[in-house]
C-alpha cells in the first residue's frame, strides 16, 4: 500500500490522538496526506508541531523491509545492492521506527540528508563503488516519515539539496552515475522568519510545500487538557483546577496584549505548572499558592516574550510581567475569583 493511500481511512476520524483542539489544522494534514502532498507546519514554538508530525508517524502499521539502510521492501526494491538481488535479513518496522528525524541548524550539510561515502568500505570496494555509499537520513525514511525540525535554520545549501528530492521523490548520488527513489511522507516546521538564527526559505522550495499554520490552543480549557496530559506532577503538592484556569487565564491575556510581539507558548504554561508545585513543595506546602506562582513567573516568561520597541523604551520584561500580572490578579479579586 502506498503511503498516501493509508489515510484514506482516516476519512470521518479524527486519528490525531495526541492532538487537544486544533481541528482546522488537523483537517488540512489530512488532506495533504492522503494526496501525498509536503507538509510545512508553521508556528511558534512549543505548540506542538513535532507532536503533529510523530502522530503521523504512528498511524503508520508495521511493515517488513530489507535491513539493507534503504528499507526496501520486496515489492519496491529501490537500493543497487537489493536490485543485484543481495540477500539482507528482513526486518519489522512499527511507526515510531519509521519516523526519521532531522534537526536543523547551520552545521548541517547535504551528504547528512542524502548520504556518503564510508572510507572503510571505500578500501574495500573503491570509491567509486555504490557498495561504499552509505546512506543518509532520505532513504533511512523511505516508507516512513522524514521529519525536518525547523527547516529555516538549515542553511541555502542544504535547502537546494531538498529540491530534487521534493520534486521527483528521488536523488542523484554525488560520483555515481545512478537515481535513487525514496518515498517517504515529508513533513517540517518552520519558526516565524522573527525568531534569530533562521534563514529565509527561498521561493522554488517554499513552491514545493504546503503551507499549514498552527496556533495556540483555541480556549483555557483545551490548554488545561493538555497541561493534564503533558505536565509533571508532585504527589505531595495540589494545584487547584480553578486557580490553575486564572494562570492559563492569565497566558491567555498575553498572547492577546496590544504591547507583545511574542507570546508565551504552551511550554510556559506547562512551566509555570511544574514551577509552582516545586515551590509550594520547598516551603512545606501541600496546597499551590498565588506566591508560588508569582515567584515562577519571571524565570518561566520573561524570555519567552518579546515586547513591541515602544514599550522595551519603557520598561523590560521582567517589569512588565510584574505590572501585567499585578493588573490581572486585581481584576480577578475585584470579580470574587480569587479569595
Amino acid at each position: 500500500m502506498y503511503l498516501n493511500e493509508h489515510f484514506k481511512k482516516y476519512k470521518g476520524i479524527d486519528p490525531f490522538n495526541d492532538i487537544i483542539g486544533q481541528n482546522f489544522v488537523k483537517g488540512e494534514i489530512l488532506s495533504a496526506l492522503i494526496m501525498n502532498r509536503h507538509i510545512l507546519l508553521v508556528g511558534a514554538p512549543g505548540i506542538g508541531k513535532t507532536t503533529l508530525a510523530k502522530n503521523i508517524a504512528f498511524l503508520l502499521p508495521e511493515i517488513e523491509v530489507n535491513d539493507c539502510g534503504f528499507n526496501c521492501m520486496n515489492e519496491k526494491i529501490i537500493c543497487p545492492r537489493c536490485k543485484n538481488n543481495v540477500k539482507h535479513k528482513k526486518i519489522r518496522l512499527n511507526g515510531a521506527e519509521r519516523f526519521i528525524r532531522i534537526q536543523g541548524s547551520p552545521d548541517l550539510t547535504a551528504e547528512d540528508l542524502i548520504g556518503d561515502i564510508d572510507p572503510i568500505k571505500a578500501l574495500e570496494f573503491g570509491p567509486l563503488n555504490i557498495e561504499s555509499f552509505t546512506p543518509g537520513k532520505i532513504f533511512k525514511a523511505n516508507q516512513g516519515v522524514l521529519f525536518f525540525d525547523e527547516l529555516n535554520r538549515a542553511p541555502e545549501k542544504l535547502q537546494n539539496a531538498l529540491l530534487q528530492v521534493l520534486e521527483e521523490r528521488k536523488a542523484t548520488i554525488g560520483s555515481y552515475t545512478v537515481d535513487i527513489e525514496t518515498d517517504f511522507i515529508f513533513i517540517a516546521t518552520m519558526n516565524p522568519d522573527d525568531f534569530s538564527g533562521t534563514e529565509k526559505l527561498s521561493e522554488v522550495l517554499l513552491d514545493r510545500l504546503d503551507l499549514v499554520y498552527v496556533k495556540y490552543p483555541e480556549n483555557i480549557e483545551n490548554e488545561l487538557k493538555i497541561i493534564e496530559i503533558k505536565g509533571k506532577r508532585l504527589k505531595e503538592v495540589e494545584f487547584n483546577k480553578e486557580l490553575l484556569k486564572i494562570v492559563l487565564g492569565f497566558i491567555h491575556e498575553l498572547r492577546m496584549n496590544k504591547d507583545i510581539e511574542r507570546a508565551p507558548s504552551v511550554r510556559a504554561s506547562l512551566g509555570l505548572y511544574e514551577r509552582a508545585q516545586a515551590n509550594a513543595f520547598l516551603r512545606s506546602s501541600k496546597k499551590v499558592e498565588i506566591d508560588d506562582i508569582i515567584n515562577a513567573l519571571f524565570s518561566v516568561i520573561s524570555h519567552r516574550i518579546r515586547l513591541k520597541p515602544s514599550i522595551r523604551y519603557l520598561m523590560n520584561e521582567k517589569e512588565f510581567i510584574k505590572k501585567t500580572f499585578n493588573e490581572f490578579l486585581k481584576q480577578r479579586k475585584e470579580k470574587g475569583e480569587i479569595p
